[in-house]
C-alpha cells in the first residue's frame, strides 16, 4: 500500500480524520507515524498558551492586495456597489511547490550540563510547520495515533532536577504490539510564564540531540523515531525554552536522566 500523502500526514498531526485506507496504513507504517510525530511537534509548539496571546491587528501593505489583484485579474482599486458583479472569478492555476533540499550537516555544539549553545535543528521542522499551515482539511475515518493497551515496558529512568531547578520526573520507553516505541514521560514541574518545557534525547557527548516535542507537567507520550538507537541517544533531557521563535535547544536544562541500555 502506498504511503500517506503529505496533506494526510498534516491532517493526522492536527487530529483531523483521515480516509479509512490512509488511517489503516498509518497504524502499520512506522515511517508515516514518524513523519506525523515530527509534524505534531509544530502543533504542540503553537499550542503553548502564550503563543495564542492577543495582539493588535496589523494592516497588510498595499503590495499584498496588488499581488492578489495581479493574480486574479481584478482591479486593485475599491469598487462601488453598483459595479460589483455576482459571477465567480475565474479559477487561478497554482504552481506546485518546489521540493525542499536536504539539510546540510549540523554544527556540533559545546557540551555541558547546562548547554551553552543554540544548536541547529533539521529544516524538516520548518517544512512541517509550513505543511500544517497549508493543509486542506478533508474527510474520512479516524486516524489512530494514540498508544495501545498492549505496550510493554522496555527501560525507564528517573529525571533528576539539575541545580536549583524545581523539576523532576520519570521517563519510560515502551514497545507497542506493532513494534513501534514511545517515551512515556511523567513531569513534576511548575507552570511557566512566557516559556515552555521541551523534551530531548541526547547522545553522551552532548553533540547531537533529537527533539521529541513540547512537554507539560503531568503525563505525556512521545512516539520515538523509527530506527533511532537509544544506545546512541540515552540522555533524556528536559529544557526550558523561551517564546522567541527559535526551535533550537535554549541551553537551559532543568531535569535529566540516562536510560540503561
Amino acid at each position: 500500500m502506498p504511503h500517506c500523502q503529505p496533506e494526510q500526514l498534516a491532517l493526522a498531526a492536527l487530529g483531523e480524520p483521515l480516509p479509512a485506507d490512509a488511517a489503516a496504513h498509518l497504524v502499520s507504517c512506522g515511517d508515516c507515524r514518524s513523519e506525523v510525530r515530527s509534524l505534531q511537534r509544530a502543533v504542540d509548539a503553537v499550542d503553548v498558551p502564550e503563543f495564542a496571546a492577543s495582539v493588535a491587528p496589523v494592516a497588510p501593505p498595499a503590495s499584498v492586495w496588488a499581488g492578489i489583484a495581479a493574480a486574479t485579474g481584478v482591479s486593485p482599486a475599491p469598487r462601488s456597489e453598483a459595479s460589483v458583479v455576482t459571477a465567480p472569478p475565474p479559477p487561478v492555476a497554482v504552481a506546485p511547490a518546489a521540493p525542499v533540499p536536504d539539510d546540510p550537516p549540523q554544527d556540533p555544539p559545546a557540551g555541558g550540563q547546562v548547554l551553552p549553545f543554540r544548536s541547529r535543528r533539521p529544516r524538516v521542522l520548518m517544512t512541517a510547520a509550513a505543511a500544517l499551515v497549508g493543509a486542506v482539511v478533508g474527510a474520512g475515518a479516524v486516524a489512530v495515533l494514540n498508544g495501545s493497551d498492549d505496550a510493554q515496558p522496555l527501560t525507564s529512568v528517573a529525571l533528576d532536577q539539575l541545580a536549583e531547578a524545581p523539576a523532576s520526573g520519570r521517563a519510560e520507553v515502551v514497545v507497542r504490539g506493532d513494534g513501534s516505541r514511545a517515551l512515556e514521560v511523567e513531569l513534576d514541574a511548575p507552570a511557566l510564564d512566557g516559556e515552555y518545557y521541551e523534551i530531548w534525547l541526547i547522545e553522551p557527548n552532548v553533540v547531537e540531540m533529537v527533539p521529541l516535542g513540547v512537554v507539560r507537567p503531568g503525563a505525556q507520550s512521545f512516539e520515538l523515531p523509527t530506527g533511532l538507537d537509544l544506545g546512541q541517544y540515552p540522555i533524556v533531557d528536559v529544557s526550558v525554552e523561551p517564546l522567541d521563535g527559535d526551535p533550537t535547544h535554549s541551553g537551559v536544562s532543568v531535569a535529566r536522566g540516562v536510560l540503561e541500555s
